[in-house]
């Protein structure tokens, strides 16, 4: 496991479903109700090499961006890249931003003489930060259309899944389920909830604190790699307790401690 003061919200994520049944049964759950059409077993790793220049007022290594995890599966027998963008703010360029991304990817196949015909791509907006989603969800929300071009425009649209708003019972892997499930309960602020999870891999416990905030709450029980799943979450349910955290009165609480944590832990 990554050491925690160098994971940010991403890394974590990214490492959760770098694993090949947490992304199908994350991809089965969020876009196919629960249909079991993405298989583990089917998965290959996608070079994943698109970047483009996002300020070229940053720094050079900032400048490029790339897509969190990729991969390339079969579906009935045809081909198709499928990819997990996760977010942990609202980001107003996003729908520009998956934009990009396909398009290059789109343009680098049809370049490649091997491609007898391009792969159709998704792109999942995964979004786990604490408020509520007010950001584009398509390309029209950026602009007025005059009613003359609302026929000939192209509107571009993403595919965004907030974590906080899951269906857990449509994922099919235990430990994913938990890992999501860890996640809302920590954002509602519920002790009762994560105790039902006991059963849950300690590692993806972690992730689940980096990415809601709640890491420094749990810090203090680690031993090296081991750590007691029960003594962790009575420390974060009485950190909890401290915060007064509850449904609906935590957002801005939790999105200045997760700010702070991403300063403080960024590679």
């Amino acid at each position: 496991m990554e050491p925690l003061n160098k994971l940010t919200a991403d890394g974590a994520c990214r490492t959760v479903f770098s694993n090949d049944v947490s992304f199908a049964s994350f991809y089965n759950a969020a876009i196919f109700e629960g249909k079991q059409i993405i298989h583990p077993d089917r998965l290959v790793r996608y070079e994943n090499d698109i970047s483009f220049i996002i300020n070229d007022s940053k720094r050079a290594e900032d400048k490029k961006r790339r897509r969190n995890i990729v991969v390339k599966s079969d579906i009935n027998g045809i081909y198709c890249i499928l990819g997990i963008e996760h977010q942990s703010s609202i980001d107003e360029t996003m729908v520009i931003r998956c934009g990009i991304y396909e398009m290059l990817e789109y343009l680098k196949q049809a370049e490649n003489k091997e491609y007898k015909r391009l792969v159709p791509q998704i792109i999942v907006v995964l979004y786990t930060g604490p408020k509520k989603w007010n950001g584009p969800l398509k390309l029209s929300d950026y602009f007025e259309i005059p009613e003359e071009l609302k026929k000939y425009f192209n509107d571009w649209k993403i595919i965004l899944v907030d974590v906080k708003e899951m269906d857990t019972n449509k994922i099919k892997d235990e430990q994913t389920r938990y890992f999501i499930e860890a996640i809302q309960a920590m954002y509602k602020g519920s002790y009762e909830d994560l105790k039902r999870l006991k059963r849950m891999k300690k590692e993806n416990f972690l992730y689940a604190a980096i990415i809601t905030g709640s890491i420094d709450q749990v810090e203090n029980v680690l031993e090296g790699d081991e750590m007691d799943m029960c003594e962790g979450m009575e420390r974060m349910a009485e950190g909890f307790r401290k915060e007064g955290r509850s449904e609906g009165v935590i957002e801005g609480k939790l999105e200045e401690k997760q700010n702070t944590l991403k300063e403080q832990l960024e590679i």
